[in-house]
Order: C-alpha cells, then structure tokens, then sequence
C-alpha cells in the first residue's frame, strides 16, 4: 500500500507561496506558507506540515488503539486524541522535537490498568509513531 502527496512552492522562503494535494482530495490545492508554519499561532493562515503530522499522528493513534481495545472484548464508545507536534529553532535551523498526545477515551467496562496498558500499547505499536522515532512521543490518556 502507499499513499501520495504532492507539494508545489513557489519563490523564496519568507515570501514564497505552495499547495499541498493529498492522493484523497482532503486537500486539493490547499495554500500553505511561511507565516502559516512559524509566524501564525492561531493556525488561520493555511496549514503546514507540523499540523497535517500532528491529524496523522493522532488519526493513526486513536485506529491502533481501538483495534486493541477491540481484541480485548472493550470496544470503544468514543476516542478524542489530539497530537500537539512542537518544532523549535535549533542550530542549523528548525527541527520537529516532540508529538504529544492527549486522549480523553470512553471505554466501557475497561479497568484503568488494562486501558494505560493498551493505550501505551498503542503508542509505541503504531505506525507514526514508529516513523516518529528519532523525536520525543509522550501520551496522556484519561477515562471519561
């Protein structure tokens, strides 16, 4: 299996313009910018690539776990995980340090114990996260 994107700039770093398409159409010509990635904490400029690794991370995440919770008879009723991606300013540029994952789970007849154990399952088994080995993934997972 593999899945495509495609990226498309236009002029320099700070002034320059691009497009993302993803082989889905989610995105089809979706703008994307310098001011977007670093200058725009709100997220309203367009999109960038930390944002669309962070919807991966927390997209493949919340499937691994439901299919363990799934195997252990406790399927879930509801998964809200959210990845917040960090990129900070280093040396020789910006570098990705850090996706975190919050996850607010309704898991009927789970015990605690039994859920942390698969949800750190989870964590570590899927794969963005195995792609995100050379940076920090921590996970905070409670029951609602």
């Amino acid at each position: 299996m593999k899945r495509h994107a495609t990226a498309i700039w236009r002029g320099a770093l700070g002034d320059g313009t691009g497009s993302l398409t993803t082989q889905s159409g989610a995105l089809s010509d979706h703008g994307y910018s310098f001011k977007a990635r670093f200058q725009d904490e709100t997220g309203k400029s367009g999109t960038n690539p930390e944002e669309l690794l962070a919807a991966a991370h927390a997209g493949c995440f919340a499937m691994q776990l439901s299919h363990f919770l799934a195997e252990n008879g406790t399927p879930a009723e509801e998964l809200k995980a959210r990845a917040v991606v960090s990129v900070e300013q280093a040396s020789a540029g910006f570098e990705i340090t850090e996706s975190a994952i919050t996850l607010e789970a309704k898991v009927p007849g789970i015990e605690e114990g039994t859920f942390r154990e698969l949800a750190d399952k989870a964590k570590a088994g899927c794969p963005v996260s195995k792609a995100l080995g050379a940076i920090k993934v921590s996970l905070d997972a409670r029951l609602v």
